[in-house]
């Protein structure tokens, strides 16, 4: 398993990196110029699908030669029975699965995912402009991303799964690896998953994709988005003793609870020590042990909300002044525009008073 990962881990940051700038012939066609050969640099866009393709099928060959011992995860399973089980096409629609039911435990302990869910998202939202070279978001933009981020976790709260709709770390990564940012790829690739996420038979082959290969693009992806996070420390005066111990703290913390939380809550005899006996509150202590992101966020927002320091110390001014020159107030404009909401707004002036709006 172990050089499955690695095996992927190589072929990505092969493509992405070491042949990035290598042109490639590509036949193509057009009305003016017919048929001709383009050199495009193939080896960066497709860094992750190139690597896919080359490891799941030496997955599928090691399988069929047993060069795979029969417990290995990097095996390819048999797909025969599964196929021959899933449906062609599969609808979700509110209350396939009964009636929704609400529990003030269960409430309470959403809203804790939630609040973790959005700190993380607040966070992504920065990195996915960073790496698509976009002005930073306004306050009303990113309003506007966790109002969607709820509906979408409504929409699968009626229809059934129950699992929360967030953004995705390892999406960002993907755009630092392919140099892709582009609103229309994203549109046509979510109209694609949708297309996908309804037909059943090609659902099972995906999710028949060998852990080894997930787990290499995950190492790359979250080490991108790891890289970015640490980039916005080039503001911070590091060589302060109020932020080094800041920034180690909250890390180190931010690492090792979740670690030490898993495995107690994990065991039943190890879970009743940390038990109050009070449901509710047991849930929002679980979510808040298990997840590093907001353990992390909470304690750095806290230390550097009350530990003295300067506004140069603390990065404040370096980090103003260095979004107000690179804002292109037209270019802000462009990008964040949302046509639905500007048209409603512009009819009904009320609306910009909603946070989630441009004033």
């Amino acid at each position: 398993m172990l050089l499955s990962c690695v095996r992927m881990v190589m072929f990505i940051t092969l493509f992405s990196e070491y042949l990035k700038n290598v042109p490639v012939p590509v036949p193509s066609y057009s009305k003016s110029n017919g048929w001709e050969v383009k050199w495009i640099k193939v080896f960066s866009t497709l860094s992750i699908i190139l690597s896919l393709a080359i490891m799941w099928s030496l997955c599928a060959i090691f399988t069929v030669t047993d060069v795979f011992p029969e417990d290995s995860p990097a095996r390819t399973k048999n797909l025969t029975e599964s196929l021959s089980n899933a449906n062609w096409f599969y609808f979700p629609y509110p209350g396939q699965f009964g009636t929704p039911t609400v529990s003030l435990a269960g409430f309470v302990g959403m809203i804790a995912g939630v609040i973790a869910g959005m700190v993380e998202s607040i966070g992504d939202y920065y990195a996915c402009a960073k790496l698509s070279g976009a002005p930073p978001p306004p306050k009303y933009v990113l309003n506007r991303g966790i109002l969607m981020e709820g509906v979408g976790c409504f929409l699968t709260g009626m229809c059934g799964p129950g699992i929360g709709v967030t953004s995705y770390s390892e999406n960002i990564g993907a755009i630092g690896l392919t140099k892709v940012g582009s609103r229309r790829v994203i549109l046509c690739s979510a109209i694609f998953m949708l297309i996908i996420g309804l037909i059943g038979k090609i659902g099972v082959i995906f999710a028949s994709m060998p852990v080894p290969i997930i787990g290499g693009m995950y190492l790359v992806m979250f080490g991108i988005i790891a890289a970015v996070g640490i980039a916005n420390l080039q503001f911070v005066d590091l060589t302060s003793s109020r932020n080094v111990f800041i920034i180690g703290v909250s890390l180190y913390i931010g690492l090792v609870v979740p670690m030490w939380s898993g495995p107690v809550y994990a065991d039943p005899v190890k879970k009743a020590t940390i038990s109050t006996g009070v449901d509710v509150i047991d849930q929002i202590v679980a979510v808040i042990l298990t997840s590093g992101m907001i353990i992390g966020a909470v304690i750095a927002c806290f230390l550097d909300n009350t530990i003295p320091g300067t506004d140069d110390e603390r990065g404040m001014t370096s980090y103003k002044q260095a979004t107000d020159q690179a804002v292109d107030s037209a270019l802000a404009r462009r990008i964040y525009h949302e046509p639905l909401m500007e048209m409603l707004a512009t009819k009904f002036p009320v609306l910009r008073k909603l946070p989630f709006v441009n004033q």
